[in-house]
């Protein structure tokens, strides 16, 4: 509105904005015109970060879950299953966090191939079961991987002990357990499709399920 401005002898007219105390054209619309990169609010980049992190963990689960469904069915993880998300899971991670996402999602598959690397190349594990932990390692990186793995393993193993009571072939999983950590290549009964296989996939899920609930 208009007031006459207190004490003036020109009796000049002033405009006033009575109604608000905001400016008329926002700092972010002149840091915009003036080249300046706007700092996000906190809470937009937490909101983003949640949303990025909640892809990475469904895209993992729906993962393992397929191949668990394969693994029993077949007793085979297709390539075709685990290597396209392999890939998926390092192009998410360099999209979603640059270079830093990059090297994570690479170290996650280093991390799978140097812990179950040894036991695939003993027998212990089929090269599907080593696939599918990588394509997990690209998509959830090396820290969250590892834990994951630990899970894998405590809960592989009482699978195992498991299968092999319900089998009734305990005792030649137990010796072949014990070739395998000597050392010997042929070896445990699990992954000897002649011998009573047991899928390893539904043991790589729950671990990989766990940790999420763990974090």
């Amino acid at each position: 509105m208009y007031t006459r401005r207190s004490g003036s002898v020109y009796g000049r007219l002033q405009l006033h904005d009575q109604t608000s105390a905001k400016p008329l054209i926002s700092q972010s619309a002149i840091a915009r015109c003036c080249g300046q990169k706007i700092a996000l609010p906190s809470r937009v980049r937490s909101v983003g970060t949640v949303t990025m992190n909640s892809i990475a963990v469904w895209s993992t689960i729906a993962l393992v879950l397929a191949a668990t469904v394969t693994d029993v069915r077949s007793r085979r993880i297709p390539n075709l299953l685990v290597l396209p998300f392999l890939v998926l899971g390092i192009v998410f991670g360099t999209v979603s966090h640059g270079w830093s996402g990059l090297g994570q999602s690479l170290l996650g598959v280093l991390v799978a191939v140097a812990v179950f690397g040894p036991l695939c190349f003993l027998g212990g594990m089929g090269m599907g079961d080593l696939k599918l932990c990588a394509a997990v390692g690209a998509w959830i990186g090396p820290s969250q991987l590892f834990l994951a793995l630990v899970m894998t393993t405590l809960l592989g193993g009482v699978m195992a002990v498991v299968w092999a009571i319900a089998g009734g072939f305990l005792l030649q999983t137990l010796r072949s357990s014990a070739g395998l950590v000597a050392g010997r290549r042929k070896g445990l009964t699990l992954a000897n499709p002649a011998a009573r296989k047991m899928p390893y996939a539904p043991a790589i899920a729950l671990g990989t399920i766990f940790s999420f609930l763990g974090k």
